[in-house]
C-alpha cells in the first residue's frame, strides 16, 4: 500500500526525546529486562546480535519442539504422520491469529515506547491481553465447528480422517493458552528481552521429549492416547508457559502498575491491534492456504507424497530459524526508531539484518544440498516418501536468500505500520501464484509433482524482487516525510 504524505506517522512531539536506557530490578534486587529505550541509541549490530541470537534460539527449539511431534507421529504409523501434515494448515490457522496479535502488539507498544509515552504502553499491554483472550474464545469455538468439514473437503476419509480430527480438537481447546504466550512474547521483544521467551522455548522441548511418549503410550496411570497425546503435550506445555511468562513480566516491573479494569476492552485500542495485526494475521493465513494448495496438489501423486512435503517443511524450517531470529529483531528495532522518527536507523537495521541473513542463508543451503538425505531418514522410513522429500529440499534450498528478503523486508514494512503491504506479498505468493503456476507446471507441461516444488522455487523469488523494489521506494518516502531528528 502506497504511503501517502503523511499517512500512518505519528504526529511529531518536539518536546518528548527518546527514553534514557534503564533497568528495572526485581524483588531480589536482581537484573532484568531492560524496559526502556537503547533500542532507539545503542549501535545497531550490537542490538541486531542481543536480540536475534536469543529469539533465533528459541525458534530452533521451537522447531526442534515440531520435529519431536513429527517424529514421534512418525513412530505411529504412515496415517498419523500424513494426519499432521494434513493437520498443519488448519493448526496454521491458530499460529496466523497469534502472530498478528504479536506484530501488532510488538508494533503499537514498540512505538510507544519509541516516543516516550509509557502510558499509552502500559495501555497497549493490558488491551493486547484482553484482546487475545477474545480472540482465543473465537478460535475455539469455530475450530471445534469446521475442522471436520474442511479435513472432508482436503479428502481426508476414515483413518485418516478421525486421527486429523481428534488431533486438532485438542489444539483447539488450548487456544487461549497459545495467544497469551504469543502477546506475551510481543510484550517482551517490545522492551528488547528476546531472552525470557527463548527460555520458555528451550523449557518446552525438553518437556515434550517426556511428554510425547507419556501421554502416547500412556503410562504412571495415564492411559495410551496415541496422535490426541501428542496435542495434548503441546497443550499442557504452552498452558505452562502461561505461568512462566505472566511471572517474568511482574518480575521485570513491566506491569507494575497492571489492574485487572484495565483488561476491559478499550474499542480505541482493539480497533489499533486489529488494524496493526489483521492484515499480519491475514498473511500468516495465506500461508496456511499456501500449505493447502501444495498439500493439495500433493494429495493427487499419494500419501506418500504429503507426509514427504510435511517432513521437508519441517526440514525447511531447521535451516531457516537464524533467519526468524533476524525477522523478531528487525520488528522490534524499526518499531521504536519509527516511534522515536529515527529513519537513519531503520535503514542501517535492515542493511546489517539483510547482511547476517544472507550469511546465514548461504550455510543453510550447503547443508540442505548435503545432507537432505539423511535428514529425510531420520523421519521416515519409506523409500518413496525419502525420495520424494529428497527432491524437494534439492530445490528449495536455493529459495533460501529469497526468504531472507521476504521476512526481513516484510517485518521492517510491519514495524513502519505498513502491515497491509505484506498482505498483498501474502496474496500473491500464497494463493494467486501457485493456484496458475502449479496447474501449468504439473498438468499443461506435465511436470508431475516436480512441477509444484519448481513452482514454489520461482513465485517466492518473482514476489522477493518485488519486496526489494517496494521497500526502496518506502524508505525514500519516509525519510522525505519525518522530521529529521
Amino acid at each position: 500500500m502506497p504511503l501517502h504524505h503523511n499517512a500512518n506517522l505519528p504526529a511529531p512531539d518536539m518536546g518528548v526525546r527518546p527514553a534514557e536506557t534503564r533497568r528495572a530490578v526485581d524483588r531480589t534486587g536482581s537484573k532484568t529486562t531492560r524496559i526502556s529505550h537503547d533500542l532507539t541509541t545503542a549501535p545497531i549490530p550490537q542490538l541486531i546480535r542481543r536480540l536475534a541470537i536469543p529469539a533465533g534460539t528459541g525458534f530452533f527449539f521451537n522447531t526442534m519442539f515440531n520435529v519431536v511431534d513429527t517424529w514421534y507421529g512418525g513412530k505411529l504409523s504412515t496415517n498419523a504422520l500424513a494426519a499432521m501434515s494434513l493437520s498443519f494448515p488448519v493448526f496454521f490457522i491458530v499460529l496466523s491469529m497469534g502472530t498478528g496479535l504479536s506484530t501488532g502488539a510488538t508494533t503499537l507498544i514498540g512505538n510507544a515506547l519509541g516516543r516516550g509515552n509509557h502510558d499509552e504502553a502500559r495501555r497497549y499491554i493490558s488491551q493486547s491481553l484482553s484482546f487475545a483472550l477474545l480472540n482465543a474464545i473465537v478460535l475455539t469455538c469455530a475450530g471445534l465447528q469446521f475442522a471436520k468439514h474442511i479435513f472432508m473437503f482436503m479428502g481426508a476419509q476414515g483413518e485418516y480422517l478421525h486421527l486429523a480430527i481428534s488431533y486438532m480438537r485438542v489444539i483447539f481447546c488450548g487456544c487461549i493458552f497459545f495467544m497469551f504466550n504469543f502477546v506475551m512474547s510481543a510484550i517482551l521483544n517490545a522492551h528488547g528481552n528476546t531472552h525470557t521467551y527463548r527460555n520458555f522455548l528451550i523449557t518446552g522441548f525438553f518437556l515434550n521429549l517426556a511428554l510425547d511418549p507419556w501421554f502416547m503410550y500412556g503410562g504412571f496411570g495415564l492411559p495410551a492416547l496415541g496422535l490426541p497425546g501428542v496435542a495434548l503435550a503441546t497443550v499442557v506445555i504452552h498452558a505452562l508457559g502461561n505461568t512462566f511468562l505472566f511471572s517474568r513480566l511482574f518480575h521485570s516491573r513491566i506491569m507494575d502498575e497492571f489492574r485487572f479494569r484495565d483488561l476491559l476492552p478499550n474499542w480505541h485500542c482493539y480497533r489499533e491491534l486489529a488494524r496493526q495485526g489483521l492484515p499480519s494475521a491475514m498473511n500468516m493465513m495465506t500461508v496456511s492456504l499456501g500449505i493447502f494448495i501444495i498439500t493439495w496438489f500433493a494429495g493427487r501423486y499419494g500419501k506418500e507424497a504429503v507426509a514427504a512435503y510435511g517432513i521437508a517443511t519441517r526440514i525447511e524450517q531447521i535451516a531457516l530459524l537464524p533467519i526468524m531470529g533476524l525477522n523478531t529483531s528487525t520488528l522490534a528495532l524499526t518499531a521504536q526508531n519509527f516511534g522515536a522518527l529515527r529513519t537513519d536507523r531503520i535503514r542501517e537495521v535492515l542493511h546489517v539484518s539483510l547482511r547476517y541473513g544472507f550469511t546465514l542463508a548461504a550455510l543453510g543451503t550447503v547443508a540442505a544440498l548435503f545432507l537432505t538425505s539423511q535428514l529425510m531418514s531420520v523421519f521416515s522410513v519409506d523409500p518413496q516418501v525419502i525420495a520424494v522429500g529428497v527432491r524437494f529440499l534439492r530445490i528449495e534450498a536455493f529459495v533460501f536468500p529469497a526468504y531472507v528478503l521476504l521476512y526481513i523486508c516484510i517485518s521492517a514494512m510491519q514495524g513502519v505500520k505498513q502491515p497491509l503491504f505484506a498482505l498483498w506479498i501474502g496474496l500473491y505468493r500464497q494463493i494467486a501464484g501457485p493456484a496458475c503456476v502449479f496447474h501449468l507446471l504439473t498438468t499443461v507441461f506435465g511436470w508431475g509433482i516436480i512441477g509444484i516444488w519448481w513452482g514454489i522455487f520461482g513465485i517466492t523469488w518473482s514476489a522477493a524482487l518485488v519486496v526489494v523494489a517496494y521497500v526502496t521506494w518506502i524508505l525514500k518516502k519516509l525519510e522525505k516525510d519525518l522530521p529529521a531528528v
